[in-house]
């Protein structure tokens, strides 16, 4: 298998720079040559390129020079407005989660206001029972608080996808879509994404703030465990 790439531990971080070969025996830029020229062959495409050229110029029109240096000029949601009109869309999708249906309000009026078309929808759409991928009665949210029996809707991220490609939306803004649920919109939405806001549950929405407490109240994160898949318990 050779090599693994391991760019979070590099040693040296020389990509950024002219002398981006003289990186370390892990370094893709030395040892995926092959793949990253493949993969560059992409930005050939006339519609990848712009693309790509239109996120590099976001990317650039975010930062601003001040007396003590560059600082950043824009929140995310402001970004994803200026991306959008560069690109020409028109016509936003937003697939949010239920718990962040109050957050998705002001997002979408924002976005009206900007000029856009909207079309949003809640993971909860069609009402599917959890039953349906199932899902027993003890795995269901509502048991915890309210013991067996109880109704629960599944969240479908793979309708989402399709009823906002149905929709013939230009961009996808995701809201908040639960670990696994983003990534089946992901697979299935036709459009381009982007995500505005990633659930966590315990720090607001900011996932960064258990990394920057890995070494303070959260160190449970970096305990050593051997791998083993957890087995949740078949229907």
């Amino acid at each position: 298998m050779g090599i693994n790439v391991n760019c979070s531990g590099c040693s040296k971080t020389v990509c950024n720079s002219e002398r981006y070969m003289e990186g370390p025996d892990s370094c893709p830029t030395r040892i995926k040559t092959e793949v990253i020229e493949k993969a560059l062959k992409e930005y050939d495409k006339p519609e990848i390129r712009e693309f790509a050229r239109q996120a590099s110029i976001q990317e650039f029109e975010n930062y601003m020079k001040m007396p003590e240096g560059l600082v950043s000029r824009n929140p995310r949601v402001e970004e994803v407005i200026q991306f959008a009109k560069k690109m020409g869309y028109r016509k936003l999708g937003v697939a949010f989660c239920i718990g962040l249906k109050q957050e998705t309000e002001i997002l979408t009026q924002i976005l009206k206001k900007r000029g856009f078309a909207v079309v949003s929808v809640c993971c909860k759409a069609g009402g599917i029972p959890k039953d349906k991928i199932g899902i027993r009665d003890d795995q269901k949210i509502a048991h915890i608080s309210n013991g067996p029996g109880q109704w629960e809707t599944m969240c479908s991220p793979i309708s989402q996808a399709e009823i906002l490609n149905d929709s013939e939306v230009d961009f996808n803004i995701v809201v908040g879509l639960c670990v696994g649920h983003d990534s089946l919109f992901f697979k299935y939405a036709k459009a381009p994404a982007t995500v505005l806001i990633t659930k966590d549950r315990v720090f607001g929405h900011n996932p960064a703030a258990a990394l920057y407490q890995s070494h303070a109240y959260y160190r449970r994160l970096i305990r050593e465990e051997p791998f083993k898949k957890r087995l949740s318990p078949s229907p």
